[in-house]
């Protein structure tokens, strides 16, 4: 068990801001909803003070080693020794999982200031399992409330889901709001949406992920309701809360569902005219809008912070070979993301799961990569989207030192969205990659009165030859079987 101060130093990260009392913020949805909960009105017009807290279950990292302990056991058996006497981890295997919590911790952190919070502290616990009742032990959650009271801290966060009955004992023991890894992530998707779509999704979101929360809140949840004619014959207000918040839901579901005709009816039209969907999709903070901008010169938002990308974004690319395809910039994913949000988004995911080439946008300069590479697998897979095919975009290759070896396989695109470097042979790669389509190449016999014919090949398709024999034109040109066959009856037989 162990705890971590944090002083103004180190409130100072994120985009060289200071983060300080007194300095106007925004607050998040979360919140908001937590005030009105209590039946208040949001009166602070300074950051939130957040005391973080950060568990390791001991127990579940050393299910992950067990081959390394049954081998370890097996030796000290072998030298006459017990083998129960060391349940410690490997140095080697300790290394590794203090890396994953140390950059886990990290991420956390960053995620509280995304929302607009300023760290007053950030308490570290491990113990073997977690406590039903709080998550964390008695003598920890004592702590906690003393570092609440003595920060001032308006909030406290943990890096962890809580249980419905958690939350309750937690509100219950401690003098300030209380929210968990989900509620923070539901706060930022809630500040970045910036679309009706994206607003519609968050806030389905954020009322399924309430609904069973709802039990236990007393006069907090009181205040929601109520009234004449309001209540059915013997509902609680229990009863009432829920059936509201259910209303709600099925009626963001009608208008989500309405978003998703629309999308359907822009995408049979685009399907009209074939123009391949790539889709970037990756880590939050991978750079996928940085490398969208250096391909596409869209001037969407770039920025440090988690999932400041909501909205999925498409532009028109222009391929080495002449074909068109429509580029998308989805939302980020991240660990322990939560099946909520892949569920209230599917709408907006839809881009990814429709397109015929995913771009996994991997930050080859953080010590996570692996990891981070793995997680992004792992809701692909949930979306079901494992059987397209992908490349492998190793970014931020700037960051890396000047001795470093290449990053990643053969088969990786190693590239810079900030530096605008590797483009080129990105290019080439979705080029080659892309079987929806295909590059064919053909010879024309055409009269030169058919001077429309003649700009389309060329500005749609690569003219290797081009000559003029009378009132005839020859042309051999190698573009997408789109449109090359657009003009079939001007094709040449070859000899």
């Amino acid at each position: 068990m162990s705890s971590r101060q944090q002083g103004t130093p180190q409130n100072e990260q994120g985009n060289g801001k200071k983060l300080v009392p007194g300095k106007p913020a925004r607050r998040g949805l979360v919140a908001a909803a937590q005030a009105a909960a209590r039946g208040g009105h949001s009166t602070m017009s300074h950051a939130e003070r957040a005391v973080l807290v950060a568990v390791e279950f001991t127990g579940q990292r050393r299910k992950l080693t067990e081959a390394a302990r049954l081998a370890r056991g097996a030796a000290a058996v072998t030298a006459g020794r017990s083998g129960h006497d060391d349940e410690l981890l490997p140095d080697r295997d300790r290394s590794t999982a203090d890396l994953d919590f140390d950059a886990s911790l990290e991420e956390f952190e960053e995620l509280t200031r995304s929302a607009g919070a300023e760290i007053a502290a950030t308490l570290v616990q491990r113990r073997p399992r977690p406590d039903p009742a709080t998550l964390v032990g008695q003598g920890k959650l004592e702590e906690i409330e003393g570092v609440v009271a003595s920060t001032g801290a308006d909030l406290v966060l943990f890096d962890h889901d809580l249980t419905p009955s958690q939350l309750r004992n937690l509100e219950s023991a401690l003098p300030c709001r209380v929210i968990d890894r989900t509620q923070l992530i539901l706060d930022i998707f809630a500040r970045h949406a910036r679309t009706r779509e994206g607003q519609l999704q968050v806030e389905l979101a954020q009322l399924e992920y309430q609904l069973p929360r709802l039990a236990g809140r007393g006069k907090a949840m009181s205040q929601l309701g109520g009234g004449i004619g309001t209540r059915g014959p013997g509902e609680t207000q229990l009863e009432t809360d829920r059936r509201k918040i259910n209303l709600r839901i099925d009626h963001i579901k009608e208008q989500v569902e309405a978003v998703r005709r629309i999308r359907r009816q822009q995408r049979q039209r685009r399907e009209a005219v074939p123009v391949p969907v790539v889709a970037l999709v990756g880590y939050t903070n991978a750079g996928k809008s940085t490398l969208f901008n250096a391909l596409t010169e869209a001037g969407v938002l770039e920025s440090s912070r988690m999932f400041a990308t909501l909205d999925p974004k498409l532009r028109q690319l222009q391929l080495p070979s002449r074909r068109k395809v429509l580029l998308s910039d989805t939302v980020g994913f991240i660990r322990n993301l939560p099946h909520t949000l892949v569920t209230s988004f599917r709408a907006t995911l839809e881009e990814v799961e429709r397109a015929e080439l995913l771009l996994h946008v991997q930050d080859s300069s953080s010590p996570m990569a692996d990891e981070q590479k793995a997680q992004v697998e792992q809701v692909l897979a949930e979306l079901e989207v494992t059987g397209k095919p992908i490349i492998e975009v190793l970014n931020k290759i700037d960051l890396l030192p000047d001795d470093a070896p290449p990053p990643g396989g053969p088969d990786s695109i190693a590239v810079s969205g900030l530096k605008k470097l590797g483009l080129d042979r990105l290019l080439r790669a979705i080029d080659d990659a892309l079987i929806v389509d295909p590059l064919i190449e053909r010879r024309f016999r055409l009269p030169q009165s058919e001077g429309a014919a003649i700009a389309a090949l060329e500005a749609g398709a690569i003219v290797e030859e081009k000559s003029f024999e009378g009132n005839l034109a020859y042309l051999k040109a190698k573009g997408p079987s789109s449109l090359l066959g657009r003009y079939r009856k001007f094709w040449q037989q070859e000899r």
